[in-house]
C-alpha cells in the first residue's frame, strides 16, 4: 500500500491506495502545530505500517522546503509564515512509520498528478498554479520537476502594480509580492470577504485576474509549457479563469503567435482535471517512485 500526504498551510490530507489514482482511505485535518500534526499523520498510517502494508510515503509539502536528496536541509521547512513550522524536519517527523519517503512541493506534486492523470495528460511540459492561502507554481517536464538551487518560488515575484492599487500587501517577507497582493488572505484583507462572495461586476475580480495573468505570462515566457492548470480555492470563483485567460492574452500582445499560448487560450489556461485530488494524486506518484 502506498501512502500520500498533501501538507498545505491550512489543511493536511492523508491517503492510502495501491497505485496512483486509486485511493482506498483518506482523512483530512487542519494544519496544526508540528507535534500535533505528526501525531495525526501517524495515527492514520500507523495501522498500515504496523501490519507491514505501508511500502512508501509520498509527501507534497507546503514551501519553502528542502527538496534535494542528500543536500543540507533536505526535508526541512525553511522560512515560513506558518507559526512553529520553520526548521521542522519532515523526515524526522515521519521516521516512526519506518518506510521510504519521497517529497516535493505541493504545487510540483499537483502538477505531477495533473500531467499523469488529469488536465495535463499528453503534455511534455505542464505548469500548475495554486491560488489559495498562498500562491505557488510548479512546472513538470517529462514527468519530473526541474529546479535550481531550490524549488521555484513564483508566487513571490513582484508584479507591476495595477493602476490605483495602494494595498500594501500581506506577505511578511515581501509585502506586495504576488502572494501578498492576490492570495486568499490578501483578498479578504482588501474586501472583507472572499472573492466568490462579491458581485460579478465588483472591481476585485478584474484586479485579481490582472495579477494572476502576470504570473501566467511569466510562466509562459520563461517555460513555454503546453498548458497551465490554475487550481486552489480562489480559482473556484465563477468567471475568474475566463478573466485570467483574457488578461493573459492581452498582456502577451500577440508576441506568441503559434502553439497553445496563442489564440483565445481556452485550451491553454485550464482548471484541474482532478479537482481537489491533484496534490494527493501527485503524492501517490511520488510514493510509487520512492
Amino acid at each position: 500500500m502506498l501512502g500520500a500526504i498533501e501538507a498545505g498551510g491550512t489543511k493536511i490530507v492523508c491517503a492510502a491506495g495501491p497505485v496512483p489514482g486509486q485511493i482506498h482511505a483518506r482523512e483530512t485535518f487542519r494544519t496544526a502545530a508540528p507535534t500535533e500534526t505528526f501525531q495525526q499523520i501517524q495515527a492514520f498510517f500507523g495501522p498500515y505500517a504496523e501490519s507491514g502494508q505501508l511500502e512508501a510515503l509520498g509527501l507534497a509539502a507546503f514551501g519553502p522546503v528542502g527538496i534535494a536528496p542528500g543536500a543540507p536541509g533536505y526535508g526541512q521547512v525553511q522560512k515560513t509564515p506558518k507559526p512553529g513550522w520553520t526548521g521542522v524536519d519532515w523526515l524526522d517527523g515521519l521516521a516512526p512509520l519506518a518506510c521510504p519517503v519521497a517529497l516535493d512541493t505541493d504545487v510540483n506534486a499537483a502538477a505531477l498528478g495533473e500531467q499523469a492523470l488529469g488536465a495535463g495528460q499528453g503534455c511534455q511540459t505542464l505548469a500548475y498554479v495554486t491560488v489559495g492561502t498562498g500562491i505557488g507554481a510548479g512546472v513538470i517536464h517529462q514527468g519530473r520537476a526541474p529546479s535550481g538551487t531550490g524549488h521555484y518560488e513564483m508566487g513571490h515575484i513582484y508584479p507591476p502594480r495595477s493602476l490605483g492599487d495602494v494595498f500594501e500587501g500581506l506577505c511578511p517577507y515581501h509585502g506586495d509580492c504576488l502572494e501578498g497582493l492576490a492570495s486568499g488572505p490578501a483578498i479578504a484583507a482588501r474586501w472583507g470577504t472572499d472573492l466568490s462572495s462579491l458581485l460579478a461586476d465588483h472591481p476585485a475580480h478584474a484586479l485579481e485576474a490582472a495579477y494572476l495573468a502576470q504570473l501566467a505570462v511569466t510562466i509562459t515566457l520563461t517555460h513555454m509549457p503546453e498548458r497551465i492548470v490554475f487550481g486552489g480555492g480562489v480559482m473556484k470563483t465563477p468567471g475568474l479563469i475566463d478573466r485570467v485567460r483574457a488578461e493573459t492574452r492581452r498582456l502577451l500582445g500577440g508576441y506568441v503567435s503559434q502553439g497553445p499560448a496563442s489564440g483565445d487560450l481556452g485550451g491553454y489556461i485550464v482548471p484541474p482535471g482532478l479537482g481537489e485530488d491533484s496534490g494527493i494524486t501527485g503524492a501517490l506518484i511520488l510514493a510509487s517512485r520512492a
